[in-house]
């Protein structure tokens, strides 16, 4: 049997997948700012330097896999901008670069993180502030995201979960992560019936907002569905998946995007990619 890092497993996906884990008879390290094994706020550094080495000693400094669901939604809040940042991209980045040793001690380990298909049905997300995640400035991520006003928290966790989409596909491939023997992929989901998107739906404006957006084959997503989707990107059978966002989102990418994917290397890039691939080769 195997050993799992889970984080936001105390409720919804996070929940459903360290429940799913835990009845295969793996043993799982449960991170969560309540009701939790290790319990920490991955909005703050502390806390993450926190859930990170608590994590460490639990495994012995050997961990199988991890799942990143800790997430935050784009709720109101002057505030919620930069807790959605701490939490989406430097709670998943911050906590995988502590546990990168220990998942490299292991065979085959897996990683999957939670996106999101806002990645790519959300406009007008600003370059610049997906730029600045990836350079780990979440002054500069909040400085480009004033204009926005009360639709900040929207595009902050948009642009979050394009970075991390970003980083993970820049990291999956590098001789640290898949040289190390460490496969990393995102499963990007739309709208499932978690707490969360209850709570949203309590609220009239916000329920009419989210029943107006396309899901080709209606409805809302289910936790457990999604559980079983990031189990089997944990399994074996996953060896050769590196890099990959999989969407699980009832169709919604495809409807905003149908044209935009998959698409070759751009002729202009192709003294890089060719650059690239000698690197690699050698």
């Amino acid at each position: 049997m195997s050993t799992y890092a889970v984080t936001g497993a105390s409720s919804g996906m996070g929940r459903a997948v360290a429940a799913k884990l835990a009845s295969a008879g793996h043993t799982v390290i449960d991170v969560d700012i309540v009701d939790a094994t290790v319990t920490a706020d991955l909005s703050t550094p502390a806390g993450r330097d926190r859930a990170a080495a608590a994590v460490l000693e639990l495994s012995g400094g050997r961990l199988d896999g991890a799942v990143m669901a800790a997430g935050l939604g784009p709720a109101p809040g002057r505030d919620r901008p930069r807790l959605i940042g701490e939490v989406n991209y430097f709670g998943v980045v911050d906590l995988l670069d502590a546990w990168r040793p220990a998942l490299a001690e292991a065979d085959r380990a897996k990683v999957v993180v939670f996106a999101s298909n806002s990645s790519t049905t959300v406009p007008m997300v600003p370059g610049r502030a997906v730029r600045a995640f990836l350079d780990g400035d979440l002054d500069r991520v909040l400085g480009t995201l004033r204009i926005f006003g009360k639709q900040a928290p929207t595009f902050a966790y948009a642009a979050s979960k394009i970075a991390i989409s970003r980083w993970v596909r820049r990291t999956a491939v590098t001789p640290e992560w898949a040289g190390a023997g460490i496969r990393l992929n995102a499963i990007a989901p739309g709208a499932v019936l978690t707490p969360l998107l209850e709570k949203q739906l309590a609220t009239p404006a916000e329920a009419r907002q989210i029943k107006r957006f396309p899901v080709p084959i209606g409805g809302f997503g289910d936790a457990e569905q999604l559980a079983d989707w990031v189990v089997f990107m944990l399994s074996d059978s996953a060896d050769f998946l590196c890099g990959s966002v999989v969407f699980v989102d009832g169709g919604s990418d495809a409807w905003f995007r149908a044209d935009d994917w998959p698409r070759p290397v751009p002729a202009r890039r192709l003294r890089g990619y060719l650059n690239r691939m000698r690197a690699f080769r050698r």
